[in-house]
């Protein structure tokens, strides 16, 4: 697993935070990992610019048919957030319409959260 994606195992929690606070976005695909992503960065130390950091979490069943499934559908999702001019107001909105919208074929479930570093 992950062989061909990453070197070695890396842990959230061992990145720095100016590492962390250049990204604008993160998606974890299991809410466990989505909810210590959110417990990591309520209680780093806020940065100097304290940058709004958006995590999504697209739940995702732990095999290939699934996880190439919810590769495109992060994909979609990516490049929906990008056309955005605001992504801190419009985000929430793009994320709702996003999940009902892939409801309708695609049953999925999407989880946001805000957050600030």
């Amino acid at each position: 697993r992950r062989a061909a994606v990453k070197l070695a195992p890396q842990r959230w929690q061992d990145t720095p935070s100016a590492d962390v606070q250049k990204h604008d976005v993160v998606i974890a695909f299991e809410e466990r990992i989505f909810d210590a992503v959110i417990e990591d960065l309520q209680t780093r130390e806020p940065t100097e610019d304290f940058v709004p950091i958006h995590v999504i979490c697209l739940d995702t069943k732990d095999n290939p048919l699934e996880a190439k499934k919810q590769g495109r559908i992060a994909l979609e999702l990516c490049w929906l957030l990008e056309q955005a001019d605001d992504l801190v107001a419009e985000a929430p909105e793009l994320v709702d319409g996003f999940e009902e919208e892939r409801m309708t074929h695609t049953p999925i479930k999407v989880l946001y959260q805000l957050c600030y570093l």
